[in-house]
């Protein structure tokens, strides 16, 4: 196996060598992605909306002249995974030789290289200190909170066609170079006054979408401008190294597979329903190791549907190459090359991979979910300690809007948000409590920013008791928010899972519990229990209650260590009855926290 020390030097993945010295490798490998973290710092100072501001729901990388993915900011797994379909779809509409500095390609269309229609692509070309030759792309991705369709926010949980989800954009010229060169001596380029006001006018919050849309323009700038000082100080060994960093990644992803023992593994999962009245959704994986390379087979799994939970290629694509880089090693360098060892068997049809018109909004956020859960599910049978527990499998999308009262004109509003829940148990520790897990790497809007920003008032926040999965090392705990709608009338849509099943366990641990959501009353107690896809409207002072999955336990419960029980009691995560029914343990009067505590 490839020592983890190595560095990126080594010679091609043919074994031919490098003409480039592995000091400079390594320079220029951290180089591309300090550009990717960079682009993606600019991305969220510059920002508009809380979705992008403080949710940090958008992802960047770099790509090579070929279109291959380079280096990447480590941010948003759902994103970075499908970004490359993006990039190939943008370069296929307006070819490299076509492109001029300055320029920039914008796109959200799911069958046309994007994930859904709420996540904007920006593609921008590098060209050289001529200007006469494109040697990279910048790229960055955001969840733009709203785009159109059918309800605030254009994550409807009863749409069944794309149509109905928003504005849809095939790859289009959304800058064009000027000709002039700024300051430092980067080119200059000029939004499309008729894209722009042709997206404006299909929004509800128009103002937020040019600020948001500005923001990625700025990040991409940030890429070009960082990249090009990069050239300008790599020359000729630029070109060789990026593909020996790729050939380098390459070898490692291959070394680590070659470490899991040959074979095919099983695992089946499931989504709870499309919304639509059709449920038990089967997501059905064959994982074939065969020497250094793996092949991922749904076949088996359901037909797409009615609903909105179909999941396009590239989505499918972005859960199952993270889930295989979540069991080799972390620091292999994720790019183009830590792909080239992974083969995705998608049959065209069906929820992991649709024809169009099918409704997809679901797709990049929950079936994205389901299939990382699936494919990992498989590789816990290779490789059983490197794999957690079930996670919450959920990004529990909750979408409100309306017209803001508190404005003296008419001001239409769209607040999105995804809220965190349980990670799984995993050899050696707890899951985590309340975070966002696998696709999902965002954060929750803080309470105080979305009651300054929309006519919302969060009413209750916090962790759910015996939530987490039992187990030696038990699953992560879910949240608990209660939302008040204020002075107004809401249309809520809430696009859901694992309310009907329940995040499994691994190494005899215990499921997680189940997500649900409620309308509660003042006191905060059920008044009438919501599907887990539902759009309704909500009178002003509804209270609308959400509660996320917990993970699930790895490891037999019987094994807990007795003082991580009472450290769980004392906290307030285990319930007295809960430590006593899944670990025997007996509370005494003083294991409980007080109110004082």
């Amino acid at each position: 196996m490839t020592d983890r020390g190595e560095s990126a030097a080594g010679g091609d993945a043919d074994g031919s060598g490098t003409a480039v010295d592995s000091v400079t490798l390594e320079v220029i490998r951290n180089g591309c992605e300090a550009v990717a973290e960079e682009m993606n710092a600019t991305l969220v100072r510059t920002g508009y909306s809380p979705n992008i501001k403080e949710r940090r729901d958008c992802s960047t990388a770099l790509f090579d002249a070929a279109g291959e993915m380079i280096a990447q900011a480590e941010t948003m797994p759902v994103h970075l995974g499908a970004m490359p379909y993006s990039v190939a779809a943008a370069v296929e509409a307006f070819p490299a030789e076509t492109l001029s500095p300055g320029d920039s390609v914008l796109l959200n269309d799911p069958f046309r290289g994007g994930a859904h229609l709420p996540d904007l692509t920006l593609v921008t070309p590098i060209h050289d200190a001529a200007g006469d030759e494109v040697i990279a792309f910048a790229a960055n991705r955001a969840h733009h909170a709203d785009i159109g369709g059918s309800t605030a926010g254009s994550v409807a949980a009863d749409s069944t066609e794309i149509y109905q989800e928003g504005l849809r954009i095939p790859p289009v010229k959304f800058e064009e170079g000027t000709g002039e060169v700024a300051d430092d001596g980067t080119p200059e380029g000029e939004v499309r006054e008729d894209v722009l006001s042709m997206i404006l006018a299909n929004v509800r919050t128009p103002e937020e979408r040019r600020g948001d849309l500005r923001a990625q323009v700025a990040a991409n700038a940030t890429g070009r401008r960082r990249f090009r000082e990069l050239a300008a100080e790599h020359g000729a060994d630029l070109e060789p190294a990026l593909e020996e960093i790729k050939n380098y990644s390459e070898r490692r992803m291959r070394a680590e597979i070659a470490a899991v023992p040959d074979g095919t593994y099983e695992f089946a999962d499931a989504l709870d329903d499309d919304g639509r009245g059709t449920e038990d959704l089967a997501i059905e994986v064959a994982l074939t190791v065969d020497g250094d390379e793996v092949t991922v087979d749904f076949t088996g799994t359901a037909e797409q549907t009615e609903g909105p939970i179909n999941a396009v290629l590239a989505v499918t694509a972005s859960a199952t190459y993270y889930a295989v880089r979540c069991v080799t090693d972390p620091d292999i360098p994720p790019n183009h090359g830590c792909y080239r060892p992974i083969e995705i068997v998608a049959p065209e049809g069906t929820i992991v991979n649709p024809r169009p018109p099918a409704a997809v909004v679901g797709g990049n956020l929950e079936t994205s979910q389901r299939v990382t859960d699936a494919v990992l599910g498989a590789l816990a049978t290779a490789a059983p300690d490197a794999v957690a527990a079930a996670g919450q499998g959920t990004m529990n999308n909750v979408t409100l809007g309306g017209t803001d009262p508190r404005e003296e004109e008419p001001t239409p509003y769209a607040f999105y948000e995804t809220q965190g829940g349980g990670f799984g148990g995993r050899a050696g520790g707890d899951g985590m409590d309340g975070v966002h897990v696998h696709m999902s790497n965002t954060l929750n809007t803080p309470a105080e920013v979305l009651e300054t920003a929309y006519p919302l008032r969060i009413e209750r926040y916090e962790l759910r008791p015996d939530s987490g999965g039992a187990g030696e090392h038990r699953g992560g705990l879910g949240l608990r928010r209660d939302v008040r709608v204020r002075d107004h009338t809401a249309r809520l849509s809430l696009l859901a899972e694992r309310h009907e099943s329940r995040p499994y366990g691994l190494a005899g641990g215990g499921e997680g519990a189940n997500g649900a959501a409620y309308l509660v009353d003042d006191a905060g107690d059920e008044i009438e229990k919501l599907p887990a896809k539902h759009t309704r409207d909500l009178p002003a002072g509804t209270v609308v209650s959400v509660r996320t999955p917990g993970g699930g336990g790895y490891g037999d419960p019987a094994d807990r260590d007795a003082a991580a029980v009472e450290r769980d009691l004392g906290l307030g995560k285990l319930t007295p009855d809960a430590a006593r029914e899944r670990y025997g343990y007996e509370v005494a009067d003083d294991d409980t926290a007080t109110d004082d505590d």
